[in-house]
C-alpha cells in the first residue's frame, strides 16, 4: 500500500499510510500574530481530518490552539510532556484525547506506532517561558518509516535516535529572514539526509508565512529554500528522492522493506 504525504504549508502535513491518516503541527490561520500567510490558501477543511495529530513544539506556529480547536471530537492529540502545564488553553480542548509524550515513548493509533525522538530546538512557550517543555521529532511506522523532524538543527546522535526511516519530512526555512539556533537551512537539511538515508524526503517550513512589512527584507529568504533543499541534496545524497510539493499538493510513495 503506498504511503502518501501531503503538505499543507509551513509544518503541516498530512501522511496517510495504513488506512490511518496523521497530521503534523497544524495551523489553518492566515495571519498568526505578526505573520501573514504570503503563499498558498488556508488548508481547507478536509485537512482537518485526521486520526492523530502530532505537535513537536510549544512556539506558537506549531502550537496553535485555535487550529487544534477545529479537530474532530476524539481526535488523539499527541503533544510534548508538560505542555498542558505550559500552555492551559489546552486543557480547555476536552474534545480531544490528548497524551503527552517524551523521547522514547511510543503510541500505538490503530495499525500506525508512533514513536517521539528528540529534536534540538527551544521547547518553550515564549523565549522567556516560564515552563520548558521537550521539542520533539515523531517517527510514524506502519508501510513506511516517516519522520517528521519538528523543528530542529542537526545533533551527533540524530542518526542513532531517530533509527532507520523511509521518508523524511525536513524544515528547511523559516518564517523571517534569520532562522537562529536550532533550525536547518537548506544545507543543514542535505546534510540530515546524509546522516539520515531515507528513500524520499519532503522539505517543509518555508514559503508560507512571512513578517508583515517585511516584503522587500532579503524575500529569497522566503522562496527559495525549497529549491536550494533540492539543489543541495542531489549533489549530498543523490540516492535521495526528493519531492518539491507546492501548498496542498500529495505525493504517493511506494515502499519496498
Amino acid at each position: 500500500m503506498p504511503v502518501e504525504i501531503t503538505w499543507w504549508g509551513h509544518a503541516t502535513c498530512t501522511v496517510s499510510d495504513s488506512g490511518t491518516r496523521v497530521l503534523t503541527d497544524p495551523l489553518f490561520a492566515r495571519r498568526l500574530a505578526h505573520l501573514r500567510r504570503r503563499r498558498g490558501a488556508a488548508p481547507p477543511p478536509g485537512a482537518w481530518r485526521a486520526d492523530v495529530v502530532l505537535v513537536s513544539h510549544l512556539h506558537a506556529d506549531h502550537l496553535h490552539v485555535p487550529s487544534l480547536a477545529r479537530l474532530a471530537p476524539g481526535t488523539r492529540l499527541l503533544v510534548p510532556r508538560g505542555a498542558p502545564r505550559a500552555v492551559p488553553a489546552l486543557r480547555r480542548l476536552s474534545h480531544l484525547r490528548l497524551t503527552e509524550t517524551a523521547p522514547g515513548d511510543t503510541t500505538r493509533v490503530a495499525d500506525l506506532t508512533v514513536r517521539a525522538v528528540p529534536a534540538r530546538h527551544d521547547g518553550r512557550r515564549l523565549p522567556v517561558g516560564p515552563h520548558r517543555c521537550p521539542a520533539l521529532g515523531y517517527v510514524v511506522e506502519g508501510e513506511a518509516r516517516t519522520y517528521f523532524a519538528g523543528d530542529t538543527g542537526l545533533f551527533d546522535t540524530m542518526a542513532s535516535d531517530v533509527g532507520p526511516i523511509d521518508v523524511a519530512l525536513l524544515p528547511v526555512g523559516g518564517w523571517g529572514p534569520y532562522l537562529g539556533h536550532g533550525h536547518l537551512d537548506p544545507a543543514l537539511a542535505a546534510e540530515a539526509l546524509v546522516r539520515l538515508a531515507p528513500r524520499s524526503a519532503v522539505p517543509v517550513h518555508f514559503g508560507t508565512y512571512w513578517p508583515i512589512g517585511m516584503d522587500a527584507v532579503r524575500p529569497h529568504e522566503f522562496h527559495a529554500p525549497g529549491d536550494e533543499f533540492a539543489r543541495l541534496a542531489a549533489r549530498r545524497a543523490p540516492k535521495v528522492d526528493v519531492h518539491l510539493l507546492g501548498h496542498g499538493e500529495s505525493v504517493r510513495l511506494e515502499v519496498a522493506r
